[in-house]
């Protein structure tokens, strides 16, 4: 009885808990409808900007925000830049389970793209959206003018994503811990957790604060959030083998001491097998590749604009 009406509680909390946070987070840009869903997009920066519009796409347990400040603001002062709640993120809601997986997602954001009318568009994108822009070039190629990644997942690796991501994706289990003990517990652990992404570099003091980290402790987000994981290592091994088809100019920025997507794993093999591809590794540099060298990654997605521009300027 007394379990019974603990998880009550903590049921209760959650519930007035996920009230706040998004009204201290609302929803930014304009909801594109595709497929039965939509996606949550923010446009910014000039129409008239030199080359294809760049669009932004962040990891695993963010959302946009993490790719606007910075480097998406940076980026906006001379470019159209689009920045996507991926699927059961942010502002964008998962119907379907299965949406979990970078092809159904390429998927959605082709359409969203198509709705908005906007043809080419340079990817720009982190961590587990490593594997989503992959599989954007490979089944979408001519939405995609250039690939630049940052820290990408490409390739299956040892071991699992943290048994709390499992149980959160099991039946019956997994809804009881998202509604009950998911954002009670999160709230105290989010800042240390984060800071472990960041290392070795120093975590901005505002960083939860201004990327609306806390929107992925919801319920419905964190169990979507569990399932990308859970499900991404099946995704690489299946759609690996089909890299060096990617006919779009890759640039990848990773760094030496990244101990939550191993650049060795990742980032160099990929490197070896596109052709066209660019590969700079920093030493010293974690994972938060556009938090810690924004004006590098702006630098280089420049150049990447500029490579392209002329091709698209003379017409397909």
């Amino acid at each position: 009885m007394f379990l019974v009406g603990a998880l009550a509680l903590l049921a209760l909390v959650t519930r007035a808990g996920v009230v706040v946070v998004e009204r201290r987070y609302p929803a930014q840009g304009q909801a594109v409808d595709v497929n039965g869903a939509s996606i949550n997009l923010v446009d910014i920066g000039p129409r008239d900007g030199q080359g294809p519009p760049l669009l932004l796409l962040h990891g695993a347990s963010s959302n946009l925000e993490a790719m606007r400040k910075p480097l998406g603001d940076l980026l906006a002062q001379r470019h159209r830049v689009l920045l996507a709640d991926r699927p059961g993120h942010g502002w964008s809601p998962r119907e379907r389970d299965e949406d979990s997986t970078p092809a159904l997602q390429a998927r959605m954001l082709d359409e969203a793209l198509g709705r908005l009318g906007v043809d080419r568009v340079i990817l720009v994108v982190h961590s587990w959206s490593g594997a989503l822009g992959l599989r954007m070039a490979l089944d979408f190629p001519s939405r995609v003018a250039g690939l630049v990644m940052l820290a990408p997942v490409a390739y299956p690796w040892r071991g699992g994503v943290g048994g709390y991501n499992v149980a959160v994706t099991t039946p019956v289990v997994g809804p009881l811990l998202a509604h009950t003990i998911t954002l009670p517990l999160g709230l105290a652990l989010m800042a240390p957790g984060a800071r472990g992404v960041f290392a070795p570099q120093q975590m901005p003091d505002d960083f939860v604060e201004q990327t609306a980290t806390p929107l992925l402790l919801r319920p419905r987000e964190f169990m979507a959030n569990a399932r990308d994981l859970v499900t991404l290592k099946q995704a690489v091994i299946e759609q690996s083998p089909r890299y060096g088809e990617i006919k779009a100019a890759v640039t990848i920025v990773a760094g030496d001491a990244d101990r939550t997507v191993y650049t060795d794993i990742h980032s160099r093999p990929l490197a070896k097998v596109i052709p066209q591809a660019r590969l700079i590794v920093l030493p010293e540099l974690g994972h938060m590749v556009q938090n810690a060298v924004p004006e590098l990654v702006a630098s280089e997605v420049e150049r990447m604009v500029a490579a392209v521009a002329p091709v698209d300027a003379s017409g397909p």
